[in-house]
């Protein structure tokens, strides 16, 4: 195939170097991994191959230069796979996973190339080297990074790292194979509409195309969200739905058959303590916060195992006050886990006056986007998006956005998917298909992937509460990606720590219940009228209701990732349920009305989404959150002078200095704790 035919061969020359998705085809992609791959041994090689003495300039750069035409490909392949999968997608990614792992070992183990790396970071502050902090950083991270990675190892023990790697690349990447598999074939099919009584008009619209798109004329089907929970159970009225819901999306992966998770968790978790030990740590949770802010799991565990009591504490107060209502109903029955999100919401209306069902005709998805997430970004960061229809993404529903600063420079593109489909995996997601480098001089291109129902056409979409809450923080990683102005590709958009990651992408939430961003966009889909500022009062005095329940199963996710990982090279667990169920009743959140947000099967973060021993992340991060809150509430909220500083300071450094270092120059100290205690109801 010629060169000019591949479009993964050249950047693309489209505007801000966006991918050609109306060029691409699946032939591509084949022979532009293995251009890729070669391209960037090849590149590693001329670097081990120079006899000079090693120098930033003669290591460090051809580095950060090399893998051009291999991340082209990959960026644009991983996000198709995860947004709009196929068979071939998903036969590709199979074939990819242990290649690229090879590959990604044959340049971290070769033991040349950590010589060199190693004799930069011995002269990195000396006078001679000249580097400039960034560039010092740079040699810090890549040094720490490889070490931790085993290039020290002896050949012996690199062929066993090398062969646990392979393994664990096939490993999870078939346990999202089997999980996207498992949730559409578990989506509940219904076949009276009175049966979705409690649900808007577009609810049951986004049901009934659902059930047509699957062939099911007539039907209605409630597709899963990746989340244990759905959010239709706080609206249907009708208990054995709500059942049957909440049953489907907890049966995944443990049904039998080829899409059974189980066999899988046990072996990653196996391979990751083996692998750990042969890098010199007690588990993987430990080989894992070695680089990270958290340092240690023991620093984790402080944390998590702190809140853990008070929020289950919470979290039964808040049962009672639910089995309260049940109680004085005609028919009571014994709280279960599918009634808690509906009676949550009586309660909310007894005592608020809150009814969050009601507010989604407010909650209409343009006026969402273009009146309060954009219109917030341009109060605080003076920047502008204009709808770009001359430019297409990879599937008709990517919708392309130009990003201008008050000055009219550009800052890079932004790209919308917002409708779920069963080509997509769940949740909700950014991911960048271009990052800027001053190095390789390129522009930024970054997108946000959710999984909101389709109504039929011409229908509005309406969206919950939640999912207004997913938008803004799904774009607090976009603006991260967007804002990030460094030298090295190595530190572009959000390549940060992971467990920091979270942290700007949380404190964009804020701007949700902001008054002056709500007003402007919580308007009536019919009517245009603003949600009346009484209900705005109540949902602030009720933001930290059901923080129990919420918190509890999130630290219950969080502690059993690590409990996972936690485990040692000479333990072996046989039974995943089990594992389950002791890990969460050693710390007390063991409550079957308050599931876990994620069981094993279906924790795709953690067995498949890179988040292994660092789900605890949102909390950490919330840390951070909370208390820039607070600094942007005591420092006059939405304004240029609050936004420019954030920017400057954090948002756009991406990866390029240590993130609390980064957050000390924003917030002139360490984050406190109290503000986190205070919002969710843990003092």
């Amino acid at each position: 195939m010629a060169d000019s035919v591949n479009p993964f061969f050249a950047p693309s020359t489209l505007p801000y170097q966006l991918p050609p998705f109306g060029r691409i085809r699946d032939e591509h992609y084949r022979p532009a991994f293995a251009r890729g791959l070669a391209e960037q041994l090849a590149e590693i090689e001329a670097i081990t191959g120079d006899a000079q003495v090693p120098t930033f300039a003669n290591t460090f750069i051809p580095l950060e230069l090399s893998g051009q035409t291999l991340n082209r490909v990959a960026e644009v392949f991983f996000n198709r796979s995860s947004s709009d999968a196929d068979e071939f997608t998903t036969e590709l990614e199979e074939e990819l996973a242990p290649v690229l792992a090879a590959h990604s070992d044959a340049i971290r183990l070769d033991p040349a190339f950590y010589q060199r790396i190693a004799a930069v970071h011995e002269t990195r502050h000396d006078v001679s080297s000249a580097l400039d902090p960034e560039s010092i950083y740079l040699v810090e991270r890549y040094f720490t990074e490889f070490t931790l990675a085993g290039a020290g190892l002896d050949d012996a023990d690199k062929a066993a790292l090398r062969d646990f790697n392979m393994q664990l690349s096939t490993l999870t990447t078939r346990f999202e194979k089997n999980l996207l598999a498992d949730t559409n074939e578990l989506a509940v099919v219904i076949d009276d509409v009175a049966e979705l009584d409690g649900l808007g008009a577009g609810e049951v619209s986004a049901a009934a195309e659902a059930a047509r798109e699957r062939g099911l004329e007539g039907k209605y089907l409630i597709t899963l969200v990746l989340p244990t929970s759905h959010p239709y159970l706080a609206s249907l009225t009708n208990r054995g739905v709500r059942e049957r819901v909440l049953t489907a999306s907890r049966s995944r992966g443990i049904r039998g058959g080829e899409n059974d998770n189980r066999d899988l968790v046990l072996q990653i978790t196996a391979l990751r303590a083996r692998r750990a030990r042969l890098l010199g740590f007690l588990n993987h949770a430990a080989a894992v916060t070695a680089d990270e802010t958290a340092k240690t799991p023991e620093a984790v565990a402080e944390l998590l195992e702190r809140l853990a009591p008070a929020a289950a504490r919470n979290a039964l107060d808040e049962q009672a006050e639910l089995q309260k209502i049940i109680d004085a109903e005609p028919d009571p029955f014994a709280l279960e886990a599918w009634d808690w999100a509906f009676y949550t919401e009586k309660v909310r209306a007894a005592t608020y006056d809150v009814d969050t069902a009601a507010l989604r005709p407010y909650f209409e998805l343009e006026r969402v986007l273009h009146d309060g997430i954009f219109f917030a970004a341009t109060a605080l960061y003076g920047v502008t998006f204009t709808e770009r229809a001359d430019l297409v993404g990879w599937h008709p529903e990517a919708r392309v956005f130009e990003v201008l600063n008050a000055d009219g420079s550009p800052v890079g593109l932004f790209i919308g998917d917002y409708y779920t489909r069963d080509s997509k995996r769940g949740g909700a997601w950014m991911n960048p298909l271009t990052s800027q480098s001053t190095l390789l001089g390129s522009p930024t291109v970054v997108c946000n992937n959710l999984n909101v129902a389709k109504p039929a056409a011409g229908e509005a979409t309406l969206l919950t509460f939640d999912q207004v809450t997913t938008l803004f923080h799904e774009f607090g990683h976009a603006l991260h990606g967007l804002f990030a102005q460094v030298t090295y590709p190595k530190f572009a958009g959000t390549n940060v720590y992971r467990d920091f990651v979270e942290f700007p992408s949380q404190v964009n939430e804020m701007w949700m219940l902001w008054p002056e961003v709500l007003t402007n966009f919580a308007r009536h889909y019919e009517t245009g009228e603003a949600l009346p500022p009484e209900i705005v009062e109540r949902i602030q005095a009720s933001s930290a209701f059901n923080e129990g329940f919420l918190t509890s199963e999130y630290l219950a996710a969080a502690l059993l990732d690590q409990a996972w990982h936690r485990i040692d090279a000479d333990t072996t667990v046989t039974d995943v349920a089990a594992f389950e169920a002791s890990a969460l009743a050693s710390v007390g959140l063991d409550n079957p009305a308050v599931p876990t947000r994620y069981a094993s099967t279906y924790f795709a973060h953690t067995f498949a989404g890179g988040y292994d021993a660092g789900y605890y992340s949102y909390i950490w991060s919330e840390v951070l959150d909370a208390d820039t809150v607070q600094w942007f509430t005591e420092n006059g909220g939405l304004t240029r002078a609050n936004g420019d500083r954030f920017r400057q300071r954090l948002l756009g450094v991406g990866g390029s200095k240590d993130p609390l270092e980064a957050y000390r120059d924003f917030r002139g100290r360490d984050a406190l704790i109290q503000p986190l205690l205070d919002r969710r109801g843990l003092n």
